[in-house]
């Protein structure tokens, strides 16, 4: 069988009355079916105690990019500005999943939203409204997001650290690693990174935009930007989500290898 791919999901309202619904985009479903080469599983944000009857069913986590923002609370930060969005049942629900899947090995590819949430997850902090920051970039989505190639242009270069394992993971394809060119469609980042995580790539105005969780026993990897949006014209992406999809077949071959093992204990 296909590896289980859980995908985190937002509460986002629907319809004439505006009823709460767990959704995720579409493209995450897309990528898990196409280079994950899994089985899509939506991860409702109903809270935490789903974790523990989840987790064990499933062999990767894919952490979604969303609009709303991790509240600031979490994190010791300021309040948000007035209208920022913000989705306290997703983080009631994706913190203690991050922490748990960490703890357990399962595979985890963290992206936009889902890269601040393992980042405060594991005891870091977040920048706020990046763009109003002296000395920095401008990162958020241009406001005209009917433009042609807003998700999938390339917004700025990221340098990567050429011994990390980003680095090694794009071993063999075409990269000049002090400049790789990614799109950008985020106003928060890092600030404080979390003791267990390791950047791998930062933008030029220093901005982490990669990072590993040191010590995991299993793959949990995080970027800030969207692979999900142009894996199907760019090799790096790409590369990212099939190296997860093989990580997740392992980590599911292991489990079931387990299954027999523990029945004859």
């Amino acid at each position: 069988m296909r590896p289980l791919i859980g995908i985190s999901c937002c509460v986002k309202p629907f319809g004439t009355f505006g009823i709460p619904n767990h959704a995720a985009s579409g493209h995450y479903a897309e990528v898990v079916l196409g280079p994950v080469g899994g089985v899509p599983v939506l991860i409702p944000a109903t809270g935490g105690d789903i974790v523990a009857e989840l987790l064990p069913h499933l062999d990767g986590v894919l952490l979604t990019g969303s609009r709303s923002n991790v509240c600031p609370d979490l994190y010791g930060g300021p309040a948000h500005c007035a209208g920022t969005p913000e989705d306290a049942a997703r983080d009631a629900t994706t913190l203690p999943l991050i922490r748990a899947a960490i703890a357990a090995g399962v595979p985890i590819l963290a992206i936009c939203r889902g890269f601040q949430e393992l980042n405060v997850a594991l005891g870091g902090t977040l920048d706020q409204r990046i763009q109003d920051l002296p000395g920095r970039m401008d990162h958020s989505t241009p406001s005209d997001q009917a433009m042609p190639g807003v998700r999938t242009g390339k917004a700025h270069a990221v340098r990567v650290d050429p011994d990390s394992a980003l680095a090694r993971l794009w071993q063999g394809l075409d990269a000049r690693l002090d400049a790789v060119p990614v799109n950008s469609l985020h106003n928060q980042g890092i600030a404080q990174t979390a003791a267990r995580l390791v950047p791998e790539a930062w933008a030029p105005d220093g901005t982490v935009e990669a990072v590993r969780v040191g010590g995991a026993c299993g793959f949990a990897m995080g970027v800030q930007w969207h692979p999900e949006f142009d894996w199907q014209q760019d090799a790096l992406s790409r590369r990212l989500f099939d190296v997860f999809g093989q990580e997740a077949a392992a980590y599911r071959r292991k489990r079931e290898e387990q299954v027999p093992r523990l029945a004859a204990e």
